[in-house]
């Protein structure tokens, strides 16, 4: 990649960036406060200070956000600004809960009190992200370091999204076309809150770019897919086992369809396959030998809101998950269906990949799959960021579709990362499964790919024209 590109990728990314101020607050939710007290026990703080720092920053921006909306309000604007009182209230209502807690002995583990040690413990298994928090919030405090963090993982989101599409054959500009709508869709605001989310979609796109590069040839690459996995199991280790199992199950799609057309498997497909399925097992291993909350725990905490009731029986958790899950689809699909932009943009982000590159197509679709799961495990219709990683089927496949009618100036149809570079082979590498359309040579206009195919032919047969020779 020559400069140029570089350089707009940079622009992207800063500019993003740049538009973030105008929100370095208000963007927390409830699981934020664990995830930052962890992150600052993490950085030496004990308990207590880091109970408070936490608390300092959620009630603050409560307050804040309550003083906003009374701003636009048009019934009570005019009224005092109610952002004192409640943040004032906040910090009363987690300065007598968390410190009952600590009194009664609840410090164990890294989190800070605020819900019950079994609530907790979800948090306490997820390391990953609190690692990425502390230099960040040892450096520049607790309320910049969460803002630097998240347009550092934003960004980083946003230039994998380029990688990955100029790994497929994309052109320069519409690669910074998904770059662009990875910032301007949800999985920008998404990825900018003080969640895990981004750091998962972020590790989700290095996968699908090492699957990318090892369906080039790149076999070296399924070491980028294992580490990514290894790194998303520490940040939420649900993800990586939805991610591991299915793209293991869109790889054995694909070589089970090979088999069936006589094509063979082919070795990138039996590698990636190997890595995959290797990490669903070893993160289901690792899930039992070590106290990870169960699917049991999970249930519970979805019916028992967070705990704060009583568990379940076991068979009648059940049933109630199922007649919730049913009433969560009908009424997503109500909702999708007034407003379909989103259905739009998924049907034509697969389409586009399947009909681009359809190995990869079924990757991607795989990895979009994760957020199917992630939400059907936790049917929260208010909860919609479970369902984020959906949308990097529009980010990645929407560029893929553009890229059926662009006509590349370039003679032959993979660009390198490298800009500026020939090939190194007389003619280009075609990826594996991706089916290309050569240009029809002509007298008049000859590819340069042909003309060099043309002098190595003729070079090994001491000048002979390689047409003379094949009548």
């Amino acid at each position: 990649m020559n400069a140029r590109p570089a350089a707009w990728v940079l622009f992207l990314a800063a500019l993003f960036g740049c538009l973030q101020l105008a929100n370095v607050t208000g963007r927390d939710t409830p699981d934020s406060r664990n995830y930052l007290s962890y992150a600052l026990s993490l950085g030496g703080a004990d308990k207590e200070e880091a109970a408070g720092r936490t608390i300092a920053y959620v009630c603050a921006s409560r307050g804040e956000t309550a003083s906003r909306n009374h701003s636009v309000d048009v019934r009570r604007f005019r009224a005092p600004d109610p952002g004192p009182e409640i943040r004032d209230e906040c910090r009363g209502y987690y300065d007598w809960s968390v410190g009952r807690r600590l009194e009664a002995g609840q410090t164990s583990g890294w989190t800070a009190p605020f819900m019950s040690e079994r609530f907790m413990r979800i948090f306490e298994v997820r390391p990953g992200y609190p690692l990425l928090l502390v230099p960040f919030v040892t450096v520049l405090g607790v309320t910049w370091g969460l803002w630097a963090a998240g347009v550092v993982v934003a960004a980083a989101g946003g230039v994998l999204v380029f990688l990955v599409l100029r790994t497929v054959g994309v052109p320069v500009g519409l690669a910074l076309t998904g770059q662009a709508l990875y910032y301007l869709l949800p999985t920008g605001a998404t990825a900018m809150r003080p969640m895990t989310e981004g750091t998962m979609m972020a590790l989700t796109l290095a996968v699908l770019w090492g699957c990318a590069l090892v369906l080039r040839g790149r076999a070296g690459a399924a070491g980028l897919v294992g580490v990514s996995l290894a790194l998303l199991f520490t940040v939420k280790h649900s993800q990586a086992l939805f991610l591991s199992v299915c793209l293991a199950g869109g790889l054995g799609v694909i070589g089970l369809y090979r088999r069936r057309a006589g094509r063979p498997v082919g070795a990138a497909v039996k590698t990636l396959l190997k890595v995959t399925v290797g990490a669903a097992i070893g993160i289901m291993l690792l899930t039992r030998l070590l106290p990870y909350p169960s699917e049991s725990d999970s249930l519970q905490d979805l019916l028992t809101d967070h705990f704060n009731r009583p568990d379940r029986e076991r068979e009648r958790a059940w049933w109630e998950f199922l007649h919730l899950e049913l009433n969560f689809w009908m009424e997503w699909l109500q909702r999708q269906l007034a407003e379909p932009l989103f259905l739009a943009l998924l049907v034509a982000g697969g389409w586009g990949a399947l009909r681009r590159w359809p190995a990869f197509g079924v990757l991607l679709a795989a990895a979009g799959g994760t957020g199917v799961l992630s939400i059907a495990a936790h049917p929260d219709i208010g909860i919609d960021r479970l369902m984020v990683m959906v949308w990097l089927v529009p980010v990645v496949g929407v560029p893929l579709l553009l890229a059926e009618f662009y006509r590349p100036r370039r003679p032959y149809p993979f660009p390198s990362l490298t800009q500026g570079l020939r090939p190194r082979t007389p003619a280009p590498q075609t990826p594996e499964g991706l089916k290309i359309a050569q240009p029809r040579p002509t007298h008049s206009a000859r590819p340069a790919f042909e003309d060099e195919a043309v002098q190595a032919d003729q070079r090994g047969s001491g000048g002979g024209s390689p047409q003379g020779r094949d009548g």
